[in-house]
């Protein structure tokens, strides 16, 4: 295990973008030789910690880079950033409560985990909306100079929670670090202002210590991130000073000795990966198994700015980056990149998928490859954007103007938005349509470890060109249906672009009803018919036949997998749907083994219709809306239930 410091170079491709992408980035080996290592004393396998303070206070970097340092020591984890909508809501208010939960431990880890077992709150506020979500026994890590009486106002609460019975269950460790930040920093000649923004680091330094993490490489990546000396040098003094404070002051004796052991990996080399930054890369690598160039258009909307973010970071690849006046520009640059031979790729949000939906029609209509990435959100409207939902399912597969079908498949976690991503190119080069990919803001920001794939491994991503001395522009492959994806200046290959409909054989403007008939029904068969291309359906998990089966897709999978795992005996099962439309030709047949179908989503019943109207059956659907992922208990005392009915 160990750190690679690296900087991009003019030879950097597909290959080596996982680890060169941002300068210093942490990534390690996991190897058999780490089983041997020193075990805890330590009797828990896992344990969730949660960051909580205001907007402003560097949470989410806090939390990131404790992540990062989880992964350096050879622990498994997955994270959950919970932030608010309002960026820069008031201080010290319940609106601008940012959080940043983590799982980890030496087992292996599904979810963010459940409830906490340590919170860290830099403020009132943020000690009043997170402490429902804490296990009642958990240590509560509290900044006693937000304590306030101003601060406990704007909180809500009518007197100090510390002074009354509301906290007599948990262990308190009241500490002032924002006293502990001025004096680590005092000798840099900071503004208060600027002197209190340390104070992140100084508790992130507490907490590398409360869990024997090692500060190297934060102090590393400290020099490279900010570019002011004075400020470099107060956050790393921050960092330095909580970790020596905990040692000197013997934090540990209010606190237990959290020191995983390393989990159980397969050999190979693992980076902490982002749910967006891995469908980044995934872009990336199919552009390269196309041997194509890319243009990817957006325009920023939460949660799906962080991809523009990312693949904005990756020039050196040659991908084209394109942020547009407004949705619709976004979307018509895509389509225009796709006519022109390149790979168009465009992404937004839920809101923003809704004004692209015109032009979805025209590149269905046109037969051109596009990929159309949807970051989902709580709805309708501008709704929740920053809180995660399964909310758009309906709108992918049904939301859009005549009978337009088009592709859908899903990604199920961060790592495994890489693969989605290829996927989604091939499908809609080898098909010639556009292809929605269903992500979440859950998975877009959340992360977890990843091993690097060896692209080598990967297939090239053929393309339907016509030859020379093309006869039928309108000609298509029989086992796709998929017409010829003709370049400009091809010679007797002109490509009509319009939205108006086209005759079948010459590609011509057509008004005849018959031919419209017949477009419509190759347009739908020709979708059906990828059904012949994707995988068959798998057990996740458990037997392929019993009392229960539940079925998920999206971001639910890890809650899902671990509820069922956690159930005794072999009566449920649990299905993943990654091809949401169409499905896996054998799903019916595995359905119907079962005696009953559950299907939890963060929706009010999206797959759950879906299943009805295209396998004619009857699941049971678990509904939940709050903005917040499934909670592995919820999940298991609902599969309960339904054995048990």
């Amino acid at each position: 295990m160990y750190l690679h410091l690296i900087q991009l170079s003019e030879t950097t491709n597909v290959i080596n973008i996982f680890s060169t992408l941002l300068p210093y980035h942490a990534f390690y080996n996991y190897n058999e030789n780490m089983k041997n290592m020193k075990k805890s004393d330590f009797n828990e396998k896992s344990i969730t910690v949660r960051f909580a303070g205001d907007s402003g206070d560097g949470i989410q970097l806090m939390g990131a880079q404790f992540a990062k340092s989880a992964a350096i020591e050879g622990n498994d984890f997955a994270t959950f950033s919970d932030f608010p909508a309002e960026i820069r809501a008031p201080a010290g208010s319940e609106f601008g409560v940012s959080a940043y939960q983590i799982n980890l431990g030496s087992e292996k880890i599904m979810t963010s985990g459940d409830n906490p077992s340590v919170l860290v709150a830099f403020n009132p506020a943020a000690l009043k909306v997170n402490l429902p979500l804490v296990d009642r026994r958990a240590i509560l890590i509290l900044n006693t100079s937000a304590f306030t009486e101003r601060n406990l106002k704007k909180a809500g609460y009518k007197q100090d929670p510390r002074n009354t019975s509301d906290l007599s269950s948990y262990q308190l460790v009241e500490l002032d670090i924002d006293k502990l930040t001025n004096e680590a920093v005092s000798s840099f000649g900071l503004s208060r202002s600027k002197a209190s923004r340390c104070k992140n680091f100084l508790a992130l330094g507490i907490i590398q210590w409360i869990f024997n993490h090692k500060t190297d490489q934060l102090v590393s990546w400290i020099d490279n991130i900010f570019q002011e000396k004075d400020i470099c040098e107060a956050n790393k003094a921050a960092l330095l000073a909580g970790h020596t404070f905990g040692e000197v002051n013997e934090v540990s004796h209010a606190l237990p000795n959290y020191n995983f052991p390393p989990a159980s990996f397969s050999s190979g080399e693992y980076r902490n990966i982002k749910g967006s930054d891995a469908l980044a890369f995934g872009l990336a690598a199919a552009a390269e198994l196309a041997d194509l160039p890319m243009l990817f258009c957006s325009y920023p909307i939460t949660p799906a700015s962080s991809l523009l973010h990312q693949l904005s970071k990756m020039e050196e690849l040659g991908l084209g980056i394109f942020q547009a006046e407004d949705e619709i520009a976004s979307i018509c640059a895509a389509i225009g990149a796709s006519y022109g031979g390149a790979i168009g790729v465009t992404s937004s949000s839920g809101p923003g998928i809704a004004l692209k939906t015109e032009s979805i029609g025209l590149a269905i209509n046109a037969e051109l490859p596009l990929v159309i990435i949807n970051s989902q959100r709580g709805g309708p409207s501008t709704g929740l954007p920053t809180k995660t939902e399964q909310s758009d399912l309906y709108q992918a597969v049904y939301g859009r103007n005549a009978d337009s079908p088009i592709p859908v498949i899903s990604t199920s976690s961060a790592s495994d938005s890489f693969d989605i991503a290829i996927e989604a190119v091939k499908i809609a080069i080898q098909h010639m349509t556009p292809v929605v990919l269903l992500t979440d803001g859950f998975i877009n920001n959340s992360s977890q470890p990843w091993l690097l794939p060896d692209i080598k491994k990967y297939k090239k991503i053929n393309i339907n060109r016509p030859k020379k001395g093309l006869k039928n522009v309108f000609h298509r492959k029989k086992t796709t249906l998929a017409r010829y994806w003709i370049p400009p200046g091809f010679k007797n290959g002109i490509h009509r672009i319009g939205g108006i409909e086209k005759d079948i054989k010459t590609g011509n403007i057509s008004y005849d009803p018959e031919n419209h008939q017949k477009m419509t029904n190759l347009r739908i068969e020709k979708v059906k018919n990828i059904v012949n291309f994707i995988p068959q359906q798998e057990i996740s998990y458990g037997r392929k036949k019993g009392s229960l089966a539940v079925v998920g897709w999206g971001s639910t999978f890890g809650a899902i997998n671990q509820s069922v795992q956690s159930i005794d005996g072999d009566k449920v099962s649990h299905i993943h749907i990654n091809y949401l439309n169409p499905f896996p030709n054998n799903l019916k047949n595995l359905l119907q083994n079962f005696e009953k179908i559950l299907v939890p989503e963060m929706n009010m019943g999206q797959l759950s219709s879906l299943i009805r109207d295209k396998l004619n059956l009857s699941p049971i659907p678990f509904c939940k809306v709050s903005g917040q992922p499934f909670l592995v208990s919820e999940l298991t005392e609902e599969i309960n239930r339904q054995l048990n009915k």
